[in-house]
């Protein structure tokens, strides 16, 4: 083989090795995200340690819609994953366990299960947006995202509002571990 030949041949080696370097960078960093669930705030819909895809572009095109689980920046250094509840211009209220959006109860499937393994007490305590933020409604620009495990959940009741513009993205699908392998649905 000649040595221009082979230079020729590295060189395209190369190529092709950084071009798909700089493809999983861009998907990475614009379309899809790895993270880990941390802490129990998601249970049973997502336990510590799950390992997630998000979908980063997705709300690029859209808004979030109720129930979509999201990840955001909660702080400079920490991401949370939770479930939106509230979207702009709702008003948000529970009362003896049932959710109520604009004056109207709303069911959430994906607490069922949990609400009936409760001996007593409340799965979600008693509150309303105005009692908590004073705020009638969520705000333009905001949403209010709460976990699935309410008794043991860091969410807005107690930071209150999270900014659209804080979200990194939609949580598509639990990958890990490989038994609980699939997409994760609103409800």
């Amino acid at each position: 083989m000649s040595q221009d030949k082979k230079r020729s041949e590295t060189f395209a080696w190369f190529r092709a090795i950084a071009l798909a370097v700089l493809i999983v960078i861009i998907v990475r960093t614009f379309i899809l995200g790895n993270y880990i669930v941390d802490g129990p705030s998601m249970e049973p819909t997502l336990d510590n340690g799950d390992r997630l895809i998000v979908n980063k572009i997705n709300y690029r095109f859209s808004e979030p819609k109720r129930f979509d689980v999201v990840i955001f920046h909660a702080t400079r250094t920490d991401d949370y994953v939770k479930r939106v509840i509230g979207l702009p211009g709702d008003t948000i209220q529970y009362k003896n366990d049932q959710l109520y959006v604009n004056g109207k109860p709303v069911d959430e499937p994906f607490l069922k299960q949990e609400k009936r393994a409760m001996l007593t007490g409340q799965l979600t305590w008693d509150f309303s947006l105005k009692e908590l933020t004073g705020k009638e409604r969520v705000p333009e620009g905001m949403l209010w995202v709460m976990g699935d495990n309410r008794q043991n959940s860091t969410d807005s009741r107690v930071f209150h509002f999270v900014s659209e513009k804080k979200v990194v993205g939609k949580v598509d699908l639990r990958y890990w571990p490989l038994k609980h392998f699939g997409a994760i649905h609103r409800n």
